[in-house]
């Protein structure tokens, strides 16, 4: 297994092993209500590989409000917020987030180009009867050391040359979807604000799985990461939100 389909490992099993949110009641915890002279709190925890350094997380003032930075040198990884949500809901997830330059030897169609200067990920607690016969495969591999790990996952990204609107799988882990949000150097220094109906992006996303419904939403994570690459980029996130259109 390489490393990056552990990493992808864990953090589909963080997202999945206790989800404790209720549909109508989802609690992320916010950043804004958060001490920058404090710890970041549990609700929000990392996942960590062996042999792949950390980022730096640290809780910031930014603007007036508590915000989450991650710097990543050589690095990558997440922090993951468990939840539980039903898609028949139509949820949506909205957040913002900046970041300080792009990746500039990223690359979303090269393995060793998967780097980014900020992503999000959704994990979709989906059958893995579901997948494909090679990704199921890849999944019961990444289940000899994780057991609950989920078989679908959403990464949204700013990346650094691809169009807005590109979606095509991980060149790591096929189950995982990318999804280009920002691309390119314009924007970075300033707040970019998304919102994204999580069904639609699942159905677009994962089509060669139609008709199959759209699973339920157990875990969301922030981060970056430039293990690939080996640049140094820093990302802000503030608060995340699922619920109704806004």
């Amino acid at each position: 297994m390489t490393r990056r389909v552990l990493v992808f490992a864990l953090l589909l099993a963080a997202g999945a092993s206790l989800a404790t949110y209720a549909v109508g009641t989802v609690d992320i915890a916010a950043f804004s209500a958060m001490d920058p002279a404090q710890p970041i709190p549990p609700a929000w925890y990392e996942i960590k590989l062996t042999r792949l350094k950390s980022p730096e997380y640290s809780l910031v003032r930014d603007e007036g409000a508590t915000v989450l930075r991650v710097y990543a040198s050589s690095a990558g990884g997440s922090l993951v917020h468990r939840v539980d949500v039903d898609p028949k809901g139509k949820p949506y997830l909205a957040w913002r987030w900046k970041i300080d330059h792009v990746v500039q030897a990223g690359d979303l169609d090269r393995p060793e180009g998967d780097d980014y200067a900020a992503r999000v990920y959704v994990m979709f607690d989906l059958p893995l009867s579901e997948l494909p016969f090679g990704l199921r495969a890849k999944v019961r591999l990444a289940r000899l050391l994780h057991s609950d790990v989920p078989a679908a996952a959403i990464c949204y990204v700013w990346d650094n040359r691809h169009p807005v609107g590109t979606m095509r799988p991980n060149t790591h882990v096929g189950s995982v979807r990318m999804i280009v949000l920002r691309s390119g150097p314009e924007g970075a220094g300033k707040w970019a604000t998304e919102s994204r109906d999580l069904d639609a992006d699942f159905r677009a996303a994962f089509a060669d799985l139609a008709p199959h419904a759209t699973p339920r939403i157990v875990g969301i994570a922030v981060g970056n990461d430039t293990d690939q690459t080996h640049e140094n980029v820093t990302a802000w996130f503030g608060d995340l939100h699922i619920g109704p259109a806004r």
